[in-house]
């Protein structure tokens, strides 16, 4: 009967070797093993932010890009709109220019105009006055009265 002793020694022995791994050994790789399993499932999660994170921040990204691209549009059509504004001031601008410059010609050709007419009329005056003294120095004679007419109508 020497197994039933050996097999309540190698029991004992086993019983010890339990309890020793059961106060020693299991409860630090049961808490490396919470840890690791805290560490994944902490690391798991934070990857899910991210990826959250990451999608939040391409919406983002295109709301701003869709505000520029609006705001950008924005700008140009007022640039244009200035733009044609300005254009529209340059061609008032040069027609008053151009009716000023038009009214001044005018009235330059107008002074010029009654210069001229006085100038003739100076000269019409001055024929008529040699005119008339010619014919009363001359004999109140018919023919030389009309040659003379005829001379000063000729001059005019």
């Amino acid at each position: 009967m020497n197994i039933n002793a050996t097999l309540l020694g190698q029991s004992i022995a086993f019983a010890f070797f339990v309890w020793f791994c059961m106060k020693y050994v299991w409860p630090p790789l049961s808490a490396a093993l919470a840890e690791r399993q805290k560490r994944i499932a902490d690391g798991l999660e934070a990857a899910d932010r991210a990826s959250k994170d990451l999608e939040d921040a391409k919406e983002k990204v295109a709301e701003e890009l869709k505000a520029a691209k609006t705001q950008a549009a924005s700008i140009i059509d007022q640039a244009n709109k200035r733009a044609s504004q300005i254009v529209e001031e340059a061609k008032e601008q040069g027609r008053e220019e151009g009716q000023r410059m038009v009214a001044g010609a005018q009235a330059e050709i107008e002074q010029e105009v009654n210069r001229a007419k006085e100038q003739l009329r100076a000269q019409v005056a001055g024929i008529a006055i040699s005119g008339a003294e010619k014919i009363l120095e001359a004999s109140v004679d018919e023919a030389a009265h009309a040659r003379l007419t005829e001379s000063l109508a000729e001059s005019l």
